[in-house]
């Protein structure tokens, strides 16, 4: 079974939210929401249909 990786705490949810906002990169900005909400407490797998993972641009 996969260890959990341990959140950073130095950074919050409305830091990726303010980053995600200022993205010009689609896939940037899905990666940087998926980890705002992980953040914010929601679950990884939920997290991972927001945008971890979703990189189809080549």
């Amino acid at each position: 079974m996969p260890r959990a990786i341990t959140l950073r705490s130095n950074f919050a949810a409305s830091d990726f939210l303010h980053l995600a906002r200022l993205s010009r990169v689609a896939s940037q900005a899905r990666s940087l929401l998926a980890l705002a909400a992980i953040y914010d407490g929601g679950k990884r797998i939920e997290a991972s249909r927001l945008g971890i993972g979703a990189n189809t641009e080549a």
